[in-house]
């Protein structure tokens, strides 16, 4: 085995939700060109993050990094706050 770490994919989006324990719900959005029409789209996705402090809360915009999967639904991690939530 060698010492190099696979480096997952960085995502950065908005904490939509913070409602459970330990996991926060994360926002991204993606602007794309529609392949027919030529205009410029933005399509969105959600995904739960790992938040073991439960630090981080809605509005706050954050960077999630693509980990192992922790639960059913939960494969992406908290890596760091790019910006705190204006309503606090």
């Amino acid at each position: 085995m060698s010492g190099k770490q696979k480096t997952g994919r960085i995502l950065m989006g908005r904490v939509v939700s913070d409602k459970m324990d330990k996991t926060v719900t994360v926002l991204v959005e993606r602007r794309v060109t529609h392949p027919l029409m030529g205009k410029v789209i933005t399509r969105s996705k959600k995904y739960h993050a790992h938040d073991e402090r439960n630090e981080f809360h809605e509005g706050d915009l954050v960077q999630i990094v693509e980990t192992r999967p922790l639960s059913k639904t939960k494969a992406w991690r908290v890596a760091k706050l790019l910006e705190k939530s204006k309503s606090a």
